[in-house]
């Protein structure tokens, strides 16, 4: 049975308004828009990490790729107890990758996928979307590229969509709906491309 998915003009659209979709279940036909009144970003000049993964990164065989493993990466992310991502969420951003506005940062050892994260790319903007581990602090080191690769391409604007805990220890910020409307308009008026350097 082919999985409905939720057109690509109309998920850039909503983005490029502040507004995504998600699921209630891993198994949900359905989805939901949501434009929180409080917004989570990452100041991309802010961007914080632990000495301990910096070490890790310093000394551990590894590489990071970035867009080779797109699918396998999103359902990474869907494997937990709770999760928002479902069938059509996952069907709907391989469609978003398959014409270039999403992307996944890969963390791999040997030929073992260990951790990642995706998220919407569009104009100056990147929109994360959830990450994953298969090894302690795998997502914290996919979190890593993925601020250099922000940081070194002049992206604008690093959308959380909320603010957590979890986030917060790497410089995630809550902001007002209409303060993160004004960053993600000025994020717009400039592209960026999303490639490792």
């Amino acid at each position: 049975m082919d999985i409905p998915i939720i057109p690509k003009e109309q998920l850039l659209l909503a983005y490029q308004n502040g507004i995504f979709p998600m699921s209630e279940s891993r198994h949900d036909t359905h989805f939901h828009w949501y434009e929180p009144r409080w917004r989570g970003i990452i100041p991309i000049h802010e961007f914080k990490i632990s000495k301990n993964v910096l070490k890790w990164i310093r000394n551990k065989p590894h590489t990071c790729k970035i867009d080779t493993a797109f699918r396998e990466v999103i359902i990474a992310c869907a494997d937990r107890d709770e999760t928002w991502i479902s069938d059509l969420i996952i069907e709907s951003y391989c469609n978003l990758f398959e014409h270039g506005y999403a992307h996944s940062v890969e963390i791999w050892v040997g030929d073992e996928l260990m951790g990642g994260l995706y998220g919407v790319h569009y104009q100056s903007a990147f929109f994360g979307e959830t990450m994953f581990k298969r090894k302690s602090e795998m997502d914290k080191v996919a979190l890593y590229y993925c601020w250099k690769i922000l940081k070194n391409n002049g992206f604008t604007l690093w959308d959380t969509q909320f603010w957590t805990e979890h986030l917060a220890q790497f410089g995630c910020i809550e902001i007002p709906r209409k303060l993160y409307l004004n960053y993600l308009q000025d994020s717009m008026k400039y592209s960026c491309n999303f490639q490792l350097s």
